[in-house]
């Protein structure tokens, strides 16, 4: 055989174990995805449990926000051990984005049904599909245009309740989280190459210093024991837990998804308060549930489609 055909050979086996790497990476590449959308999955339906647990805590506002956030900074913490402070400008931004939503979430959640204020804050996928290509470069696709019109329209359906109810300053709140929540999932997609999580530490510290002053001086008993043992799961399984997952996952999906699929939070959160407190959300409530529920499924169908097409 001449060296000529040997090279052609060695070539040839070159381009094929190129090609399986490839292809192998393409694999690895979707597993990960598919994970990814599997902690976000799980992370909406441990968020799903504010609602109910912050009903049943009677104390100041911005002081169950601090409470529960200095419970979870110390979960993130053990987590990471040794945490990843760059301090630079998306970190920064995103810790101050994510104190802003647990801190006017809790707020709307005192003043509103647990049902508004989750679903006003479900106004945020509109601000990420409106801000993602000129903040991160990512396309909104078709799909997603089509569940985020459903998602607003569900919110607004949901906002007759809430205005009928006088509830104005609630709605307030709600519509700021929701606007700070997307902010959040901006910096923290333009922090994936950097650390997340980090992030979301530095975020729930600053909520811990601004709120625990409005419970400690402030006027008003403090929680019992009831009390403290609902703050210790908010904590722990609502905030800690969930936030680390998130951290995680949303380095493998685009910011459009890490709003979009944790939207089975609003359908569970007035559930759970329906079941445990007897607060029944009003008609159109459970038609914008119904309408969320049904944009966010059809969001995921599409998106197994088009993975397995690529």
């Amino acid at each position: 055989m001449s060296l000529r055909c040997v090279l052609c050979i060695l070539h040839l086996r070159a381009r094929k174990s190129v090609f399986d790497a490839a292809r192998a990476f393409h694999f690895c590449a979707r597993v990960r995805h598919r994970s990814a959308v599997l902690l976000l999955v799980i992370t909406s339906v441990l968020w799903s449990l504010g609602g109910v647990l912050l009903k049943s805590v009677e104390w100041h506002p911005m002081a169950k926000a601090g409470a529960r956030s200095a419970i979870a900074s110390v979960v993130i913490f053990a987590r990471m051990r040794r945490p990843k402070l760059s301090w630079s400008r998306n970190q920064i931004l995103g810790a101050a984005a994510y104190a802003t939503t647990v801190s006017t979430f809790v707020i709307a959640t005192d003043l509103t049904s647990a049902a508004n204020a989750v679903f006003l804050q479900y106004t945020a996928p509109a601000y990420v599909a409106l801000l993602g290509a000129w903040m991160l470069g990512e396309r909104t696709a078709r799909r997603d245009w089509l569940c985020v019109v459903l998602t607003i329209a569900g919110v607004a359906m949901m906002c007759r309740d809430g205005l009928a109810s006088n509830s104005l300053a609630g709605v307030a709140a709600g519509l700021a989280s929701g606007l700070s929540m997307a902010l959040m999932v901006l910096f923290l997609r333009r922090e994936k190459d950097g650390s997340p999580v980090a992030a979301l530490l530095l975020g729930n510290i600053g909520t811990a210093v601004i709120g625990l002053p409005f419970g400690i001086l402030g006027a008003g008993k403090m929680p019992d024991a009831g009390g403290w043992a609902a703050l210790v799961t908010l904590g722990v399984l609502q905030l800690g837990v969930p936030y680390i997952l998130y951290g995680i996952a949303i380095r493998q999906v685009t910011a459009i998804e890490g709003i979009l699929l944790p939207t089975l939070e609003p359908v569970l959160n007035p559930l759970w308060v329906f079941i445990f407190l007897h607060e029944r959300p009003g008609a159109w409530s459970i038609a914008g549930a119904a309408l969320v529920l049904g944009a966010i499924c059809a969001r995921g169908l599409l998106g197994l489609r088009a993975a397995k097409v690529a």
